[in-house]
């Protein structure tokens, strides 16, 4: 039965890295209140259906956000640049998400960022999260910022082909990056287990570095993460770099793939994600995990 402590907020909660914090927040038996833009959404009442308690909130009326999180115990928050308003957009939802956490003087947040914003990557996604995490110190609130690398729900369809168009024929992982750089990554879920650690003051000490982590489950090359893809699928699987001019027209993703293979890229701390989370997943347990298939 979930805890009757102040709530742990969370924004977000009904997507994939809210969503997996709200899933090990509920594992560790924590009360928890979702801010949500449309509390009638089916996705919402998804998670009124598992006992969490529901707030409006709406960053397009930012006047809602700090009554919903009035009496929260901590806070969780991340954004997106995946908007119209883009980058100066997601810089608008965190500022606003962190004001109104100092103006409900809640104990303490957690904001997730993403890995590489404190080191100046010009990748306008990654920059645009800095600027989130400064404002929360601007702020002064006590926060753990957690910094995960690559998503593995990013190797999705979009990677995998299969090779002469045959849908029997041998599969190929493809990406804008050298076969010879390894690519740091991390499980949605583990990003929830550890912020959900942060929210909970459940950390190992010594794991933060100025009040932050990156977070890694794995680190492989393009033709490893083929291998990882060929055991789970049993049909062979190869890794087919591409050249980095496939993203032309999407400067932020060209810049992120040119800055991977710089190495070092990445610098997630794979030994103090597992001193939070031990059982943080590497690629193949999560493609046994997630159901990801090639074609989905």
């Amino acid at each position: 039965m979930p805890s009757q402590e102040p709530p742990v907020a969370v924004f977000g909660a009904t997507g994939t890295q809210g969503g997996a914090v709200v899933d090990a927040l509920l594992e560790r038996g924590a009360r928890i209140r979702a801010l949500v833009r449309d509390p009638d959404s089916a996705r919402a009442g998804a998670l009124a259906a598992r006992g969490v308690e529901l707030a409006h909130a709406d960053l397009a009326n930012p006047a809602t956000l700090p009554a919903a999180l009035e009496g929260a115990a901590a806070f969780f928050f991340m954004t997106t640049p995946f908007t119209p308003e883009g980058t100066e957009g997601e810089v608008r939802q965190g500022r606003a998400l962190a004001d109104a956490a100092a103006q409900a003087r809640v104990p303490h947040v957690v904001f997730n960022s993403v890995g590489g914003a404190e080191r100046h990557t010009g990748i306008p996604h990654f920059e645009s999260k800095r600027r989130v995490e400064e404002r929360i110190q601007q702020l002064g609130l006590d926060a753990t910022v957690t910094r995960p690398v690559f998503f593995m729900e990013n190797l999705s369809a979009d990677n995998m082909a299969p090779q002469g168009g045959d849908a029997d024929a041998a599969l190929a992982v493809t990406m804008p990056l050298p076969d010879d750089v390894p690519l740091q990554m991390v499980a949605a879920r583990d990003v929830g287990i550890v912020s959900a650690a942060a929210l909970l003051g459940r950390l190992p000490d010594g794991v933060l570095t100025d009040g932050a982590v990156e977070i890694a489950g794995d680190e492989r090359t393009g033709s490893q993460i083929a291998a990882a893809f060929a055991e789970h699928t049993g049909r062979p699987v190869t890794y087919r770099p591409l050249p980095l001019d496939v993203l032309d027209g999407n400067e932020d993703m060209q810049a992120m793939f040119r800055w991977f293979a710089q190495p070092p890229a990445y610098q997630g701390d794979l030994a103090a994600t597992r001193r939070i989370d031990p059982d943080a997943w590497d690629l193949p347990v999560w493609l046994r995990n997630s159901g990801r298939t090639p074609a989905g």
